[in-house]
């Protein structure tokens, strides 16, 4: 049998997941600090409600279930024997309408959206939640990419949300990464400004996926490599180069001189005025802000691939800085992302709806952290303390202390079963619990509490538990 894990999944260890729920205690935080409220919505949706919100790509990377029971045999059997002569295409046809009318949630936006549709009588609107779970993507597993994984969204949805939720979303990702002592860099960009560049190439709307998904991976693969798949697309030379012309600038000049300039290049476009102004706004009024750990940048290549974005989009990396040098960690790796989207909610009923938020990365964050070595100080105690187990008479003895160390909030183990002392304060050692006590029947006779701090080796009595609890809380670990 093969005991090993399906490709792009991972297991987690006690320290491991013991600094990944840190992180998410931290975001959980802020998120309710903000004002935004949990919901969760099911692993899996409708294919109905998936399909052709995230583009080509996103279609192709949903993991699709099949229909359970004995419904795919009676399938199957029925088809072959009225399709006698078999093609690809008929096969292909067949197994994705027939056979699978669900799939794994590919993100937790569309759900979302499809949540507010089911639920807008019971909802007040603007409604902030946020959501923590895992997401599946059947794309090539390769590293720090993996097919299964954890989101942690935050969104605004209403019928009048302000270029002000945008500044609060980049306040709310400052206040998560201050937390974390974890410096980042937002890359922002307007889908609107990419709309007036298009009309100011001469490309056609009928392109402007193909464009959007190409320009995506400037910064991640290349100019060159973006030209050749652009020119395939049949954008052709002369377009490319009039793009080419403005990516160029949009690594020379600072945000005030690029805005200078792009305001005039597209003031005869309705489309990219709008985009402009936008992002003027946003830029302006976060001046004004304190951002602590945050840098923001105004980055024309950032188009973003999903379908459903309509204005602001983003995307945030970990940088290092030097000498007043701010340098991304890995381009092609972002720890999260978001934007604005405010045709997304017509698909499930509801119109003159806008939403906008953010989606950051568990996985992603969590490795990035840990090679900056910014999680060594979490705590990897399964346990504070451990009783040693003498036998019956003893433990009854003791579990009223198990019981009210507990009910203190430190956390306690009895070692389950009467065996060589030896044994037990070995198992305490390699489990890296501190403190053990000892309440043997010497113990019990003179009232006494004897407490061992394992790493220093020293043993204090008590006379209650009382000194006991002082003692532990004052030498955390």
């Amino acid at each position: 049998m093969d005991y090993n894990r399906p490709k792009g999944t991972r297991d987690f260890s006690s320290i491991e997941m013991n600094k990944r729920n840190y992180i998410i205690q931290v975001m959980r935080k802020k998120f309710e600090l903000f004002g935004f409220s949990p919901i969760a919505t099911p692993s899996f949706e409708n294919i109905s409600t998936l399909i052709g919100k995230y583009g080509i790509e996103g279609d192709y990377l949903m993991f699709k279930l099949l229909h359970s029971g004995n419904f795919l045999k009676k399938e199957i059997s029925n088809f072959f024997k009225k399709n006698k002569k078999m093609t690809m295409d008929l096969l292909y046809n067949f197994l994705i309408t027939r056979l699978s009318n669900k799939a794994l949630i590919y993100d937790l936006t569309v759900p979302f959206v499809r949540y507010v549709g089911m639920h807008r009588n019971e909802i007040i609107f603007p409604f902030k939640r946020y959501q923590i779970q895992p997401v599946w993507r059947a794309d090539k597993p390769q590293k720090e990419r993996f097919r299964e994984f954890y989101q942690c969204d935050a969104d605004i949805i209403g019928y009048d949300v302000s270029l002000w939720q945008e500044i609060e979303l980049i306040k709310l990702c400052d206040d998560i990464f201050t937390k974390l002592n974890f410096p980042i860099i937002i890359h922002m960009n307007h889908r609107d400004i990419l709309g007036g560049l298009i009309e100011i190439a001469g490309i056609s709307n009928n392109l402007w996926k193909d464009f959007t998904t190409s320009l995506d991976k400037w910064n991640k693969m290349g100019k060159h490599i973006v030209k050749k798949e652009m020119l395939r697309k049949g954008i052709t030379p002369k377009s490319f180069e009039k793009i080419s012309y403005f990516l160029d600038l949009d690594k020379k000049e600072n945000f005030s001189k690029k805005m200078e300039y792009f305001i005039k290049a597209l003031q005869s476009y309705k489309r990219g005025k709008k985009g402009i102004k936008d992002l003027n706004f946003i830029f302006q009024k976060i001046k004004k802000i304190s951002l602590k750990k945050t840098k923001l940048k105004w980055d024309l290549s950032l188009a973003r691939g999903m379908n459903y974005y309509t204005g602001t989009i983003f995307e945030i990396y970990p940088y290092n800085h030097n000498n007043n040098y701010y340098q991304v960690d890995d381009k092609k790796n972002s720890i999260g992302g978001g934007g604005r989207y405010d045709q997304l909610s017509s698909f499930f009923g509801i119109k003159n709806i806008s939403g906008v938020g953010v989606s950051l990365g568990l996985d992603r964050i969590y490795l990035s952290m840990d090679k900056k070595n910014l999680l060594q100080n979490i705590s990897n105690f399964p346990s504070k303390v451990l009783f040693i187990n003498f036998g019956d008479e003893e433990v009854l003895y003791a579990y009223p202390m198990i019981n009210f160390l507990r009910k203190k909030g430190i956390s306690t183990q009895l070692y389950p079963n009467f065996i060589r002392i030896h044994k037990q304060f070995k198992y305490a050692n390699d489990n890296h619990i501190p403190f053990v006590i000892i309440i043997g029947k010497n113990e019990i006779e003179k009232k006494k509490i004897r407490v061992k701090n394992i790493q220093k080796r020293k043993e204090i009595e008590f006379d209650n538990i009382y000194g006991v609890i002082h003692h532990i809380l004052k030498n955390p670990l």
